[in-house]
């Protein structure tokens, strides 16, 4: 994985070493370059990382607190200070810094946790994850002795990988949503101020990634990821009683698309990472959001994906894209 360091131009790689211990790299960006600052050798392979829950509510101003959060293939979370003062009285990531986690949650998930997001907004500081035992678990940084709450699968032994997660719909202090993909083609709406799901469909292939375009507003689109080279953009202003919300489909790699992500600055235009090559495309709304079917119940009505480019970046596939949001 790999995340920008909120209002900087640094950013940090998580991963794993050839003999099965953790990474985590931090690089700053200088003259078109990027410069090693930290790099950092811990006991277990990390697989995700979010600044989400400390970070998202400073995006207009300097923060001199970037935890950053990670989950690692013993299904623990830990939580780093990224950042201490130096003798000049400026914040930097220091390998001291990096030392040890300030919390950690033991045994967070029974297996590997393949997704981390996390959410601060207007409401209080929370982190989502997902992991191959199928379960879906909301915390608490600020206190990691149980999860705040926990969607597990009814049958463990028919358990689907859960393989994205994301915050959304947090545009109150009460109000958040969950949305969780699966390596079947399953995504679950959850409702965290209800407590209750709110939608669940398939998208015929496995979900690779997810994201509400903009988390801080009432929900208005799902963008997805999935095998196959596909990518849907769903709305979710209208939910049909039986058809569901509506949303439009595309090809947009030969391979699997790993990863999407809107663009923070303009949430009509989104980045899918494939095999090799990154495809920038817009989303265009049509001329009614809504209108009524027969019966006289409103139904959404998808819009249309525009290709603005493509390019082609390397022979492997990408697995991980994050946007700059200074």
């Amino acid at each position: 994985d790999c995340k920008w360091i909120p209002n900087s131009a640094n950013l940090v790689v998580l991963g794993q070493y050839p003999n099965n211990q953790g990474a985590i790299s931090v690089y700053e960006l200088h003259k078109g370059e990027l410069k090693t600052l930290v790099d950092r050798r811990v006991p277990m392979p990390i697989k995700c990382g979010t600044f989400g829950h400390s970070a998202e509510a400073t995006l207009t101003g300097f923060s001199s607190v970037r935890q950053l959060a990670t989950g690692d293939f013993a299904g623990s979370i830990q939580l780093w200070d990224i950042e201490l003062t130096t003798s000049d009285g400026y914040f930097k990531p220091t390998d001291r810094s990096l030392d040890k986690p300030v919390v950690e949650f033991k045994k967070a998930h029974d297996s590997i946790i393949n997704c981390i997001d996390g959410a601060l907004y207007s409401g209080p500081p929370e982190l989502v994850t997902g992991s191959r035992d199928g379960s879906v678990r909301v915390w608490d940084p600020r206190q990691a002795s149980k999860p705040v709450v926990s969607l597990n699968p009814s049958d463990p032994l028919k358990a689907r990988d859960c393989w994205s997660v994301r915050f959304g719909n947090s545009h109150t202090t009460g109000d958040r949503t969950i949305a969780a993909g699966y390596d079947n083609g399953d995504i679950k709406l959850f409702d965290l101020r209800t407590n209750k799901m709110l939608h669940e469909f398939n998208v015929s292939n496995g979900v690779c990634d997810l994201e509400f375009d903009r988390a801080d507003i009432e929900m208005n689109k799902l963008v997805v990821g999935s095998l196959e080279g596909r990518c849907r953009f769903y709305d979710l202003r209208t939910l049909h009683s039986s058809l569901g919300y509506a949303y439009v489909e595309d090809r947009v790699s030969n391979g699997t698309v790993w990863c999407a992500k809107s663009l923070p600055q303009n949430r009509e235009i989104a980045v899918f990472g494939g095999a090799g090559e990154l495809t920038l495309c817009k989303y265009n709304y049509p001329p009614d959001r809504v209108l009524k079917d027969i019966d006289g119940q409103p139904k959404g009505v998808a819009g249309t994906i525009e290709e603005l480019n493509k390019v082609k970046v390397g022979d492997q596939p990408i697995n991980s894209i994050d946007w700059n949001k200074s």
